[in-house]
């Protein structure tokens, strides 16, 4: 039994190998591409789609003018522009402060609403109501701590255009914008910037698989609104909404020049409560989604099923499973130098061990190479502090996804027998 465990293990951290280097490869072409095509502003904008933008802010006193103020200040049209702010149950000063802020003349012909509501669903009802009074031929979805760059609107749209009948939605990279902080805060950093520049460019250049973040996105208005709007239900709406329009056929398409900064946590606490909401959500979202594999689906949402399945389900197991091996295995070593007569309760045929150490091995060297190629894809981001966090980040902050993923798992088991319904949590800001 103890072997079969071993040779599983060693199968599943070669597949995750092997998944990260097509991905990696992708990443490779895509750059390539891009630095050859390089940047294209348009001499105007005249036949660029009208967008509302919606920003959902909960409690957002501490950023929510910052925001608006560097939306109104977007490269695009502002006769094409409608902005919505919806306060979403707010028992702060959201609302006073925006209008105090919108009072100034220079703001006073901008077509900007805020929105009060009362009502349930989160970010997701906040959303579906704004969509309510949505003039524009696209939604654009920024969050109250979103500092978009001035292109990143003009970006979206213009992806679009490249095909206008395909493209449900189109998405752009975010940043940290505290990467700086503290350990946490870069670690993060390192993170955001492999999933965006690896893990994105790869996936749509090899399969043109999208994959919708929380922010920094636009939706064709008639899409969403046939859907039926954002899942309330759903405690990541995001990646739901991913599977509902590839299950219909539209494309999830990346505009990479589309940039924004968002903040990250900076406190250990409220970092393990956002992402084991994300895990939480992500799990579910699986579980709602795994009957695709065995019905007409297009292959790309039959795709997206077996990656979030894969990583989530089976490679995070196969890791605890032979990070167990691995540790339990050299605590008796060590204990073994003093007392020669205890005996590891795992013990396994050949060198089959020795191939669990080289596949973690090469896993990690795999792990440190996505980033550094990530580092090296970002302007100012590639040095040798990145180089050495990167390094130390295998061995502390990627363990903690191990405990994120335990926790949200049991915790959506609870639901589901306990039948209580899951909590949005909201991240904390800072000023």
């Amino acid at each position: 039994m103890a072997d079969f465990i071993l040779i599983l293990s060693i199968f599943s951290i070669w597949i995750a190998v092997f998944e990260s280097i097509v991905i990696m490869a992708g990443a490779i072409r895509f750059i390539n591409k891009q630095d050859k095509k390089g940047i294209q502003i348009p001499e105007n904008m005249h036949h660029y789609p009208t967008v509302t933008v919606m920003v959902p802010a909960h409690n957002e006193g501490k950023v929510i003018v910052a925001t608006v103020e560097h939306i109104l200040r977007l490269n695009y049209p502002e006769d094409k522009v409608q902005v919505i702010v919806i306060a979403d149950n707010c028992t702060d000063d959201t609302a006073e402060k925006l209008r105090s802020f919108l009072s100034q003349t220079s703001y006073l012909h901008r077509n900007v609403t805020v929105m009060e509501r009362k009502g349930t669903g989160g970010k997701s009802g906040a959303l579906n109501d704004g969509l309510e009074i949505a003039t524009g031929d696209w939604i654009c979805i920024f969050d109250a701590d979103a500092a978009p760059e001035r292109n990143s609107l003009m970006f979206l749209a213009q992806k679009s255009l490249e095909n206008p009948e395909q493209y449900g939605v189109v998405f752009g990279r975010n940043k940290a914008r505290n990467r700086g902080q503290n350990f946490l805060s870069k670690c993060i950093n390192l993170e955001i910037i492999t999933s965006q520049r690896v893990y994105h460019t790869g996936l749509w250049e090899l399969f043109q698989l999208g994959s919708i973040p929380g922010t920094n996105y636009i939706i064709k208005t008639k899409l969403i609104r046939e859907i039926g709007g954002w899942d309330v239900t759903a405690i990541t709406e995001d990646t739901a909404l991913s599977f509902e329009i590839l299950n219909r056929g539209q494309f999830v398409a990346l505009a990479p020049q589309a940039e924004a900064y968002q903040q990250e946590p900076e406190q250990l606490s409220v970092y393990m409560k956002q992402r084991e909401r994300w895990a939480k959500g992500n799990y579910q979202v699986v579980l709602d989604n795994i009957h695709n594999l065995f019905n007409r689906s297009s292959w790309r949402n039959k795709l997206l099923v077996i990656y979030y399945a894969v990583s989530y389900f089976w490679f995070m197991l196969a890791i605890i499973v032979s990070d167990i091996i691995f540790l339990v295995n050299l605590v008796y070593r060590v204990i073994a130098i003093f007392k020669p007569e205890v005996i590891s309760p795992f013990q396994f045929a050949g060198d089959a061990y020795v191939f669990l150490v080289i596949g973690w091995a090469l896993m990690y060297f795999i792990y440190v190479l996505q980033i550094n190629l990530a580092l090296a894809a970002d302007i100012g981001q590639s040095n040798t502090r990145n180089f050495i966090y990167a390094c130390v980040s295998y061995f502390t902050y990627a363990q903690l996804f191990i405990l994120i993923s335990i926790k949200a798992f049991y915790s959506l088991i609870m639901d589901k027998i306990r039948k209580r319904e899951s909590k949005w949590y909201k991240t904390e800001r800072f000023g």
